[in-house]
């Protein structure tokens, strides 16, 4: 994290936080409320992901009652730089470790889930499973197809469902993560799969979100409804054909 970074995330949550004490729960009951809430929440959980969960929030606090005040800094900026940049090394830090623990327990759990029974894996490491079979047709990766799925961690956690939705999406077979582009052209139209994805053949060592952590594996349940036929699409209608012949003639 650069220190600009570090120092307008620092400054954000002194903003959620400013006015309040740690023995008062602020009111959540108008939606002003309820949207400050949900930003120090995110901002929160972000800065947790980042490896910065020590954070003094009483610290953050005064720092922008002292500003808004205008009240003497406490601090030099020399001090301050300093500060930033001990806390800097030591996110920088804690990600490392965190990722090291991440990657350690993805390689576990893909170890452990590839002696279960109806468990296959390919030549990339995906594995996955067979829950429903069809003999529909098989996309390839110029296709564009229609699924369901639900994505989820390997605790349980969906990050991610279509099936929730209640809507099934479309998507260009070889626009999606490495594991997907592989699973979906392993299936037939009608059929349902289970993909357990190893982290290089998701998003690696980025997280997209702060649902889905860095160097994660991902579990999807997906079912592959159909693949769309654009030059079916393109194909004029019969009566649209013979309206034309019949024009030509005349």
């Amino acid at each position: 994290m650069r220190p600009q970074r570090l120092a307008s995330a620092i400054a954000l949550v002194g903003l959620v936080l400013a006015g309040c004490d740690s023995e008062t729960s602020a009111k959540l009951e108008t939606p002003a409320q309820k949207a400050s809430y949900g930003i120090g929440l995110n901002m929160g959980k972000s800065l947790a992901q980042e490896g910065l969960a020590d954070l003094d929030s009483t610290a953050v606090a005064q720092g922008i009652d002292d500003a808004l005040g205008k009240k003497d800094q406490q601090l030099t900026d020399e001090e301050l730089m300093e500060a930033f940049a001990y806390l800097q090394t030591r996110a920088e830090e804690r990600m490392v470790e965190m990722n090291k623990e991440a990657v350690s327990a993805g390689k576990k759990f893909l170890e452990e889930n590839a002696k279960r029974e109806g468990v296959k894996t390919t030549e990339s490491g995906l594995q996955y499973e067979v829950i429903k079979e069809s003999d529909g047709a098989q996309p390839g990766p110029d296709d564009v197809v229609t699924v369901h799925y639900e994505g989820t961690l390997t605790d349980g956690t969906v990050f991610d469902s279509s099936i929730k939705r209640g809507t099934p999406i479309d998507l260009p077979v070889g626009g999606v993560i490495p594991g997907w582009v592989e699973g979906l052209q392993l299936m037939h139209v009608g059929e349902k799969y289970k993909l357990y994805i190893p982290s290089e053949l998701a998003y690696g060592e980025q997280s997209p979100s702060p649902l889905i952590p860095a160097n994660s594996v991902l579990v999807f349940d997906l079912e592959l409804l159909g693949i769309k036929d654009e030059k079916a699409e393109a194909t004029p209608p019969p009566e649209a054909v013979e309206e034309a012949i019949e024009a030509a003639k005349e």
